[in-house]
Formats: structure tokens, C-alpha cells, sequence
């Protein structure tokens, strides 16, 4: 049965995740740091994960697997999980996967290290509703290929 990770504290897009996941079938793990609301929904289930850092991606790495989807938008915990077999797909709905993870992960290093020096100060731009248009054809699209597999 594939299962959907997600990254929850910060994830704008829970609610539909919970809609495709219904109309799937699939179970959803919600893992966060503290307590979320979300549907009494068969399937739908929190981890609470400790308050340091890197509890929620820790877990998330121990527990997913091949064919699993793992919603993020923390590019090492994508990294991690493709190395886990499962399937990543951000917020804003790009795919990673083992072709593009290496250069999303050096754009990353290199911004950081850019706004280290100062050199950027403004932050990634803000959740549009074609983020959210983008995110549902991708996670169907995963799903779909998961499934013909």
C-alpha cells in the first residue's frame, strides 16, 4: 500500500493531501512536532516527533520506503528519502528525484552561502494557488506511475 509522508509542520497543502488520499485509499502519516488538527479520516494518522530540529525528518527517513510519497519542501530530507526509494514531491509540486536532487541540493548550499555573506536577503516567494494547482497534478501523477508499476 503506498503511504504519503508528510512533513507537516509547515506544509500548506495537508488539506488536499487528505482529499486524494480518501479518493486513493492511501494512509497518511503526519508527522510533526506538535499537535495539528486534521479529518477524522481512516488512514490519517499524527507522529509526534521531540521539539529538536531534525526529529520530524529523522523519523520520516526511518520510516519511509520504496513507493512511498513524501511531501517536503526541506531538500536534504528529500535527498535522504530518494535514497529510500520513495518518491518526493515539494509543496509547490516539483518532483525530485536522483536525476535533479544533486543540483537542488547544490542551489541550496550556494543560497545559503549567499545569504550568508549578505548577498540575498529576500526569501523564497509566497504559496500561490497554482503551487497548490501544481502540487495535486503532481501527487496524482506519482500515484498513477506508483500504481502501473
Amino acid at each position: 500500500m503506498i503511504r504519503i509522508f508528510v512533513d507537516a509542520d509547515a506544509c500548506p497543502v495537508k488539506g488536499e493531501v487528505y482529499k486524494v488520499a480518501k479518493r486513493y485509499g492511501l494512509g497518511v502519516m503526519l508527522v510533526a512536532n506538535k499537535p495539528l488538527r486534521h479529518p477524522p479520516q481512516a488512514g490519517i494518522e499524527l507522529v509526534l516527533v521531540d521539539h529538536h530540529g531534525d526529529a520530524a525528518d529523522q523519523w520520516i527517513i526511518a520510516h519511509c520506503g520504496s513507493d512511498d510519497i513524501v511531501i517536503t519542501a526541506d531538500i536534504p530530507l528529500a535527498a535522504q528519502c530518494i535514497a529510500q526509494g520513495a518518491r518526493v514531491i515539494t509543496p509547490g509540486g516539483k518532483i525530485f528525484n536522483e536525476n535533479n536532487i544533486g543540483a537542488a541540493l547544490a542551489t541550496r548550499d550556494l543560497l545559503s552561502d549567499l545569504r550568508g555573506a549578505g548577498a540575498i536577503t529576500a526569501g523564497p516567494p509566497s504559496f500561490q494557488p497554482s503551487d497548490r494547482s501544481r502540487f495535486l497534478q503532481s501527487l496524482d501523477r506519482i500515484i498513477q506511475e506508483i500504481r502501473r508499476k
